[in-house]
């Protein structure tokens, strides 16, 4: 989990941002993103999706305390209005440049990377593969999760707390009850189809 950014220190840089994103997939909700420059090595850190809440909560705990660490929240307001891709690289870019110091190298997890200058490695599922991309998708992850719980008291019908806004069986149920809440992306196409039929 260290071979990129061992790499990339040979190569003169020292402040390695790791960043990756949460939420792209759900039906409501933002998109977040999370940048990390890790202040030192921490044990278990992995991909978000491999760990349980409790071991992603414990380690973003550990992460925030020993590191520098940014995020970028994009609302389904804005996804609507430029598709979740444009999205997701917007609160990437805004992760970046929240951080307190100013990165000298960027590894990203996916194909695509937002345009912002600085050098830079885009790697595919780079939260398997980097420790930087994996401690922002824990970072990423534990702050959307925590906002879907804020949605859940404010929406309690649709049950955010447990599907975060994924279209899980019991989400598409409620919201074929409910129709769409304000926090539903409508250009999803589930949503879409209740608004417009």
């Amino acid at each position: 989990m260290q071979y990129y950014e061992r790499k990339i220190k040979k190569s003169g840089y020292r402040l390695i941002a790791g960043v990756d994103e949460a939420g792209r997939g759900p039906l409501a909700g933002p998109v977040v993103a999370g940048a990390v420059i890790l202040g030192k090595a921490i044990k278990g850190i992995d991909d978000s999706k491999r760990l349980s809440p409790d071991q992603r909560y414990r380690l973003f705990l550990k992460i925030v305390s020993t590191s520098i660490v940014g995020i970028g929240i994009i609302g389904e307001k804005v996804i609507d209005k430029i598709n979740i891709l444009n999205a997701s690289l917007k609160a990437m870019e805004r992760a970046v440049f929240s951080l307190r110091l100013a990165p000298d190298y960027l590894l990203i997890d996916g194909l695509s990377a937002p345009l912002i200058p600085y050098p830079m490695t885009k790697l595919v599922k780079g939260d398997q593969k980097s420790s930087s991309i994996a401690a922002a998708s824990i970072v990423a992850k534990v702050v959307r999760d925590k906002i879907m719980a804020v949605f859940d008291r404010l929406y309690p019908q649709y049950g955010f707390c447990n599907h975060k806004g994924y279209p899980t069986r019991r989400h598409i149920i409620s919201l074929t009850k409910y129709g769409p809440s304000p926090l539903h992306r409508c250009t999803f196409k589930p949503v879409r189809e209740l608004n417009y039929g």
